[in-house]
């Protein structure tokens, strides 16, 4: 029986991040927002003077100084919310820090165009200019975007509307985090069971297949029940970026954003088709998912069952920190010393509780340490989360201790490479350490779900999305019927005839939160077969890649991202970082094919 959630209040503090590096208290989190005005004013007092590079400079020293504190200050209210959804006066923090960060993007929105409507070779001359050379790659991003700004006037409305166009994405957070309350289940002994979107992985994970029924009903009758609000949601999300992207001169609303990064939607559009290409594998690893569960029909709520039976193993919070620092090892002593810190100071906030925000992250300002969330509940699903999210953290922590501010921010792009390199090498030691065929197919199993989850499953989203945007632009409605359908084809695409397609399946998609973010998903799939590259060469190179890993992740944003990546040794311009990524999937298959055969299962 699943344990009952707990209140924060309850849970031990030792267990809880420490949020005073950012500050000691919610009174002094006061006080820094009221003293934020006053550089928010400093800065829009700008307006009209940036014509020559002492002035620029000026302002963007200004500018600085008033971001890192807006980071500061949202991210402490941000984290502050998660804690507990539920909590009013951490609504209310949190609302407020929105709304200073979209008085600080009004009161910038006249610099971009001011300093764009300067001449051709007057451009040039502040790019090269030593005053300037801090914020030389920021002005280059800037003379980039040339063609696609607006008039100060202009920039300054849109800015004012960035309340608004982020509100779906908010309303969607806010239902699915504290207002949906789902019917309690039955387990095969009849013992109720709580569900929660924190606590439904979990329930999905469990070797008792009437649960995962149960539970996987119990969600999805909830998401059914909401679903003309989260196609109203999306919608609105999807008609404001794609307003965005024409009123910029964009193509679409996808060129718009991968343009942020300098990267072709060519990688996009490769990236689906290389993985369309690969489908055969996905279709023969569902049908092992499925022989080794010893079921009549694979379904949905079969996914993430445990492939071995008695695999049950749970984890103690101490035993996963030190099955980390063995994974992160072959990094060197300065990495592995980091991640000891990261315990020691308290960066993780650990356990589920009652209003806590689902899933995990990593957060925090450039003045801060960087802070991890988890849900941990002591399964080697979790145990890799840590690795993940502090792959994150330290990726932030090494970023920042050799950038910058100006530049000290790497890109979404990259960000989920450093994750999974760690997710990788953590699978690695645990297979290293063992010749049993049951434990190695749990380990394998580990593997097996990260592709299926971050490459497959991610790409799908991708094309979800891709899709969803395309209809919204050619002035088809994004409906719940639309919606639905466009994502159960996608369902039935990637995982082929052996999955028995749910009548639930179809909501799913109105509770992946990333959708919000446009087109952050197909970052995942390629993040992780440039993770796959580089975590192989450091286990078959040693201290060379470890090396050149680490300048990577050293660079914060000082380089465009597929630079960066080609400095780690991958270029994702071309389909063959993804077929190599593949073709290691296609591997490890035919390994826990042939443990299954070892087993007699």
């Amino acid at each position: 029986m699943a344990e009952v959630l707990k209140e924060r209040s309850e849970l031990d503090p030792a267990y809880m991040w420490d949020l005073s590096t950012l500050y000691a208290d919610d009174a002094a989190w006061e006080a820094a927002l009221d003293a934020l005005d006053e550089k928010i004013a400093k800065v829009a007092a700008f307006a009209g003077t940036l014509k020559d590079a002492a002035t620029i400079r000026a302002y963007l020293d200004a500018e600085e100084e008033m971001e890192l504190d807006l980071d500061d200050l949202f991210c402490y209210a941000s984290l502050r919310r998660t804690e507990d959804t539920r909590a009013a006066d951490a609504q209310k923090m949190f609302a407020r820090a929105y709304g200073k960060y979209v008085d600080a993007v009004s009161a910038t929105a006249f610099a971009e165009p001011e300093i764009l409507s300067l001449s051709e070779e007057q451009l040039a001359a502040l790019v090269e200019d030593p005053q300037l050379a801090d914020y030389k790659f920021n002005l280059q991003k800037i003379v980039r975007r040339k063609p696609h700004t607006l008039t100060g006037a202009e920039e300054q409305l849109l800015a004012r509307f960035g309340e608004s166009f982020a509100a779906p994405g908010t309303i969607a957070d806010n239902l699915m985090d504290a207002d949906m309350v789902y019917d309690s289940c039955l387990d095969s002994q009849g013992n109720e069971v709580e569900v929660t979107d924190s606590a439904y992985i979990l329930l999905q994970n469990s070797l008792d297949r009437t649960l995962r029924i149960n539970s996987f009903r119990s969600l999805y009758k909830g998401y059914r029940q909401h679903i003309n609000t989260f196609a109203a949601t999306y919608s609105g999300n999807v008609k404001g970026v794609t307003t965005e992207a024409s009123v910029r001169h964009y193509d679409s609303s996808r060129e718009m954003m991968m343009s942020q990064d300098n990267v072709p939607v060519s990688v996009y559009d490769n990236l689906i088709e290389t993985v369309r290409a690969h489908m055969d594998t996905m279709y023969r690893y569902v049908k092992l998912r499925k022989r080794l569960l010893k079921v009549d029909e694979l379904h949905y709520y079969d996914l993430y069952a445990p492939l071995v039976e008695d695999d049950d193993t749970r984890y103690t919070y101490e035993e996963a920190q030190q099955m980390v620092l063995d994974a992160v090892a072959p990094l060197g002593e300065e990495y592995v010393e980091n991640v000891k810190r990261a315990y020691r100071d308290k960066w993780i906030d650990v356990y589920p509780n009652k209003g806590k925000g689902g899933g995990a992250f990593s957060s925090g300002t450039y003045r801060s340490n960087p802070f991890i969330m988890t849900n941990y509940t002591g399964t080697l699903n979790d145990v890799s989360t840590i690795a993940h999210e502090m792959g994150h953290s330290q990726h932030t922590n090494l970023s920042n201790t050799n950038q910058p501010p100006q530049v000290a921010q790497y890109t979404i792009f990259v960000a989920e490479v450093a994750s999974t390199v760690n997710e990788i090498l953590l699978v690695s030691d645990l297979l290293s350490k063992t010749d049993d065929p049951k434990k190695r197919l749990s380990y394998l199993n580990q593997s097996l779900e990260t592709f299926k989850g971050t490459v497959f499953r991610q790409t799908m989203f991708a094309e979800f999305e891709r899709d969803a945007h395309a209809m919204a632009e050619r002035g088809e409605p994004l409906d719940p019927q639309s919606l639905n359908e466009l994502y159960a084809g996608l369902v039935k695409d990637y995982f082929g005839d052996e999955l028995v397609m749910d009548d639930e399946v179809q909501y799913e998609w109105a509770r992946i939160p990333h959708f919000y973010s446009n087109f952050y998903v197909y970052k995942y799939a390629t993040s992780y077969c440039t993770a796959m590259a580089i975590a192989q060469a450091i286990l078959e190179e040693g201290e060379p890649a470890a090396k050149r890993y680490l300048e990577f992740l050293s660079m914060g944003g000082s380089q465009w991202p597929l630079d960066e990546l080609k400095h780690a040794g991958v270029d994702l311009t071309t389909p063959a970082p993804i077929d190599r990524a593949l073709d290691r999937f296609a591997a490890i298959v035919e390994e826990a094919e042939s443990l299954a055969d070892q087993l007699g299962l």
